[in-house]
C-alpha cells in the first residue's frame, strides 16, 4: 500500500488497516484519508486525518478492542504513528447530512484512546472524503456519500468562522500560545478563501490567496505563521508573541467582517 510518498507512514497506515480489519470484520466498509493528504498540500509536519466507514455503530467489545489497538499503533516507532487523527462513521450517519454534528468515536491528534466527539462530523469532511479522499481500503467514497450542496457547505463554513471567532475573542488567553497563534491566522485565511470559492482548500492556498486579495498589511503576519506549524506539542506550551497575537486577533475580526459582507452580498 503506497497512499503517500512517505514509506514509514505507509507502513503505519498498513498496520492500522490490518488491525481495523481484524477488529471490525465484516462491519468495516472502508478507511479513507482526508485533510491535507487528500487535498494534496501535505508535508512532513502534517496531521494524518482519516475516517473509518462502518456498517453500523461500534459494539462495546469493538470499542474496547480499539482502545487497546490505538496505543499499540501510537508506539509503533515512526513519528507518523503519533500524528493520526480520525473518526469512526456508521454509514447511517455518514450518508445523512442532517446527522452532522452528532458525536462519533474519535481519535484526537497525538492521543492514544478514542473519545466521543463531533470533530469530524461535518459537511466539509464529507466533501473532502467524497471528492478527494484517498482510499486505504473500501469502495470509492462517491459510492457512499451523495454530493454536498454548495449552499450548505458555504453556510457551514460561515458558521464555523463566526462561532469559533466569537469563542476566541471572548476568551483570547485560552489560545495565546505559539501554535494557536499561527493556527488561527492560517485557518481564517483558508476559511475565507474557501467561503469565496465554495469548496474546501488548503492552508497554503488560503494564505497565498489572502496575500493577493486582502489588505497587504496582513501579509507579513501570514508569512510568519508558517514557523508555528512544526512540533505543535511543544509550541502549544510556548506563549505567543504579544504583538503577533494582537495582530492575530485583529486579523480574526477582519476575516469575520469580510465573511459577513460576503454572505450578505451572496444573498442579494
Amino acid at each position: 500500500m503506497t497512499p503517500t510518498p512517505y514509506s514509514e507512514l505507509n507502513e503505519v497506515l498498513g498496520e492500522l488497516v490490518e488491525r481495523l480489519s481484524e477488529i471490525l470484520g465484516s462491519r468495516l466498509i472502508g478507511v479513507y484519508l482526508q485533510g491535507s493528504f487528500a487535498l494534496g498540500d501535505f508535508d512532513e509536519h502534517s496531521d494524518v486525518d482519516f475516517i473509518v466507514a462502518l456498517e453500523d455503530e461500534l459494539s462495546s467489545n469493538q470499542v474496547e478492542a480499539l482502545q487497546l489497538m490505538h496505543p499499540r499503533i501510537y508506539n509503533l516507532g515512526p513519528e507518523w504513528a503519533k500524528h493520526l487523527e480520525g473518526s469512526y462513521f456508521p454509514l447511517s450517519i455518514l450518508q445523512d447530512l442532517e446527522r452532522r454534528g452528532e458525536d462519533l468515536w474519535y481519535l484526537d491528534h497525538g492521543a492514544i484512546s478514542i473519545i466521543r466527539s463531533d470533530h469530524c462530523n461535518t459537511l466539509l469532511v464529507r466533501w473532502i472524503v467524497r471528492e478527494r479522499g484517498v482510499i486505504l481500503v473500501g469502495p470509492p467514497p462517491k459510492e457512499l456519500i451523495e454530493p454536498i450542496p454548495q449552499e450548505l457547505l458555504r453556510q457551514e463554513m460561515y458558521d464555523v468562522i463566526m462561532t469559533w471567532g466569537k469563542q476566541i475573542l471572548e476568551n483570547p488567553s485560552r489560545w495565546s500560545n505559539r501554535f494557536y497563534q499561527g493556527f488561527i491566522v492560517l485557518s481564517y485565511a483558508r476559511m475565507l478563501h474557501d467561503l469565496h470559492r465554495g469548496r474546501p482548500g488548503t492552508k497554503r492556498e488560503g494564505a497565498e490567496w489572502a496575500k493577493r486579495n486582502l489588505d497587504p498589511s496582513w501579509s507579513s503576519l501570514i508569512d510568519r505563521t508558517w514557523s508555528c506549524r512544526p512540533d505543535p506539542a511543544s509550541k502549544v506550551k510556548e506563549p505567543a508573541n504579544p504583538d503577533d497575537y494582537r495582530r492575530t486577533l485583529a486579523f480574526l475580526e477582519y476575516v469575520m467582517h469580510e465573511s459577513r459582507r460576503f454572505m450578505e452580498s451572496a444573498s442579494i
